[in-house]
């Protein structure tokens, strides 16, 4: 049998139909893992993003956040330990941010991307490797602020 790289999604109400469709769009190459929310009513994002990152550690994964904007899961990821999120609205800053922040969280805004481009902006963001080298020692810096 063989073991697939989980892949977890997490989404306020705002994000919850970009969420489901990159979900199907990534499976069955990846175990896709949902924190929620699950209901389209209106929740608090931060509840889902906490509950990605906790699953993202535990892991040792990959994360995708969706919310309106991405701008309040991004900030919310970024309070824990571990977690570096990035909000990206195209290819280049999902590859950058993997290459040389080694971005373990992906934050999209369902409003601001298209379900193409996030579909683009999410598989650049996957496939991408950290350059590691310099940039080690930047996140290294970065991990010791918090």
């Amino acid at each position: 049998m063989e073991n697939k790289k989980i892949l977890v999604f997490g989404s306020d109400h705002a994000g919850i139909n970009l969420k489901r469709t990159l979900m199907d769009f990534f499976h069955p190459e990846f175990e896709i893992l949902d924190v929620g929310t699950k209901e389209t009513s209106s929740c608090d994002y931060p509840v889902y993003a906490r509950n990605l990152c906790v699953k993202v550690l535990e892991h040792q994964t990959l994360g995708i956040l969706i919310c309106g904007t991405g701008i309040g899961m991004s900030i919310t990821a970024n309070r824990f330990k571990g977690i570096r999120a990035a909000l990206c609205i195209n290819e280049y800053m999902a590859i950058k941010a993997r290459e040389h922040n080694d971005a373990n969280v992906l934050c999209l805004g369902e409003r601001v991307v298209g379900v193409d481009l996030a579909k683009h902006i999410a598989s650049a963001f996957i496939k991408t490797k950290f350059a590691g080298e310099r940039h080690l020692k930047r996140i290294e810096l970065i991990e010791k602020l918090i």
